[in-house]
């Protein structure tokens, strides 16, 4: 949990973004809420009437600042998208919840903020094709159900094929990694689907989850990718992106190296990358 605030700071101190760079969300409303989850689960939520085996699948025990959390975090992500369509580009510092089902939450995940940003920017009209990148290194299963009847939401997810969750959903297009799976491997298979995405699809937008549970280092995640091989996705993600003039939010997903300053410079490697393509 340390990386939130962390994150920030390191790339105040170091230049690569400005205070002026940053923006605070508002909670998100209940009417997005419900767009994209329950009124059953949002109830339990909002009154913390969870149970204690809902409670334990989340992860987290229930507490009125971790619903308050995800609130600002999902509507944080929305805002980045808005953002998206003018500079080309925004990131959440947060975000990356795709665990989160529309009945339930699981795998730390209590909202599912990809997805509420994605229904709401359907029903406003200001999308009408959406392009869901998770690079994660869990396979987005919240996110592939959530859209798994909606064809304007095309959800692509690369992951380790061995990794939570044991039972996967069904992406649009899913890619299991081998355990050990290292850059070559790794960035190969990226550059072969998505320049092929990106133009058959054609989105209005693009929704990049660029967790760097993928490092080598990671605890859990069982690849063996390197922070130059993580920097090196990143790019090449927003380049892809850039060129062919498609706006970009990111959320930071998942990452649990042994050190935490490996984790702050990975998820500043994502960063750092829009910045230098960006104005």
């Amino acid at each position: 949990m340390e990386k939130y605030s962390l994150l920030p700071e390191q790339l105040l101190y170091e230049g690569t973004v400005t205070e002026s760079q940053f923006f605070t969300a508002d909670p998100l409303p209940e009417d997005a809420i419900l767009r994209t989850h329950t009124a059953d689960y949002w109830h339990k939520l909002k009154y913390l009437k969870l149970s204690r085996k809902e409670a334990r699948t989340i992860g987290f025990p229930m507490r009125p600042e971790l619903v308050a959390r995800g609130r600002v975090i999902a509507q944080g992500t929305l805002d980045c998208a808005r953002y998206a369509f003018s500079d080309g580009v925004a990131l959440n510092v947060a975000g990356g919840t795709h665990h989160a089902f529309a009945d339930h939450g699981e795998g730390f995940c209590v909202f599912n903020d990809i997805a509420i940003a994605t229904n709401e920017l359907l029903h406003s009209g200001e999308v009408k094709q959406v392009l869901i990148v998770d690079l994660d290194v869990h396979q987005g299963n919240g996110t592939a159900s959530l859209f798994a009847h909606e064809p304007r939401v095309f959800t692509f997810s690369m992951h380790g094929a061995r990794n939570y969750p044991v039972r996967k959903e069904r992406s649009d297009l899913d890619i299991g990694l081998p355990d050990g799976c290292q850059d070559d491997v790794y960035l190969d298979t990226l550059r072969g689907h998505l320049p092929g995405l990106l133009d058959g699809i054609a989105p209005d937008l693009v929704f990049y989850l660029s967790g760097v549970d993928v490092l080598e280092s990671d605890k859990l995640g069982r690849l063996s990718v390197s922070l130059g091989g993580c920097r090196e996705r990143d790019r090449y993600v927003l380049e892809c992106c850039r060129e062919r003039g498609l706006p970009v939010a990111i959320s930071m997903g998942g990452g649990y190296s042994e050190r935490l300053a490996t984790i702050i410079e990975a998820h500043a490697n994502t960063f750092r990358v829009a910045a230098s393509l960006y104005d």
